[in-house]
């Protein structure tokens, strides 16, 4: 190429812009940020807090937090490990809001009994937030002066009080009760299946998630008593039995990861859900609700 041409490319070339000169880094997506996760930002499920329970669908796998409510994961730990459980039924499935199982007998003279774990406890609503590990969410809440993440469940605190909880997004788990605080226990429990009921939060003792299976819930047949609840006890779905992962053999635990909510990983995961750059999305929104931030669950990978 002649002196003077190779002169006037190089001078044209220096006039481009720049992302004509190299390219801008693709905006992150769910997909993308996922893809570019490593080993570490995953964790195992917890096999000492963490059940299985199977109905006629298949099985729902749920991990407990110890660190919301202790009590309440130990009484359920031991109820799962006497059978308590086993043989009792599904009694409420409420359209967009929550379905729950325990004992349906109305007659107390004729409900089951725990043995070794109790029927009731004193409310675990909330717990000091020192020492919690906290994400939170840019965006702020409405229920909650912070709301967040921690150890892969949705939270709040109040940096006031000194106080965090567990709230309640799709999949939580919580103890029922009744008008009283120290009603509930993990006797009779429910998982939240529709719209996030934040309204709930401090008002129940959450203490996990549904890590798996879900559906097996949400596609049972909806109450049409008050509540959800089943008006004839024909319509309750058996549990037929419930087991601690800790308890099973290895060959039948579920092999699970889930993200770690105290990663770069999950952060930027945060950042993905508040700006959307999918293709399909014309408008990026630029926020999020804690709610709509999913805490993403795999097959764990098999060790090289």
């Amino acid at each position: 190429m002649p002196r003077h041409a190779a002169h006037a490319l190089a001078l044209a070339l220096a006039g481009l812009p720049l992302a004509a000169q190299s390219p801008q880094p693709t905006p992150p997506t769910t997909a993308g940020v996922l893809a570019a996760t490593t080993a570490a930002d995953w964790r195992p499920l917890d096999a000492e807090n963490t059940l299985v329970m199977e109905v006629a669908g298949g099985s729902v796998v749920i991990e407990l937090s110890a660190a919301f409510a202790p009590g309440h994961a130990a009484n359920v730990r031991a109820l799962v490990r006497e059978g308590f459980f086993d043989g009792l039924t599904v009694n409420r499935v409420q359209d967009n809001y929550v379905v729950q199982w325990g004992d349906g007998e109305e007659d107390e003279a004729k409900s089951r009994v725990p043995k070794v774990g109790k029927a009731a406890l004193p409310a675990e609503f909330d717990r000091p937030a020192a020492g919690l590990p906290f994400t939170p969410n840019p965006d702020g809440d409405v229920y909650a002066p912070e709301a967040g993440w921690s150890g892969g469940f949705p939270a709040a605190r109040d940096p006031k009080t000194g106080r965090a909880w567990m709230i309640h997004c799709y999949g939580v788990l919580g103890a029922g009760r009744g008008n009283t605080a120290d009603s509930g226990g993990g006797a009779q429990l429910f998982v939240v299946t529709g719209h996030s009921p934040r309204h709930l939060d401090r008002n129940i003792t959450a203490f996990g998630r549904v890590m798996k299976g879900i559906e097996h819930l949400t596609s049972l047949p909806r109450g049409t008593g008050p509540l959800g609840f089943y008006e004839k006890a024909e319509q309750r779905v058996p549990i037929r039995r419930v087991r601690m992962v800790a308890d099973l053999p290895e060959a039948e635990r579920p092999k699970l990861e889930v993200l770690r909510t105290d990663t770069d990983s999950f952060r930027a995961l945060i950042e993905a859900r508040r700006h959307r750059h999918e293709e399909w999305f014309l408008d990026p929104v630029g926020k999020v609700e804690v709610c709509n931030v999913p805490l993403p669950v795999r097959e764990a990978k098999p060790a090289r």
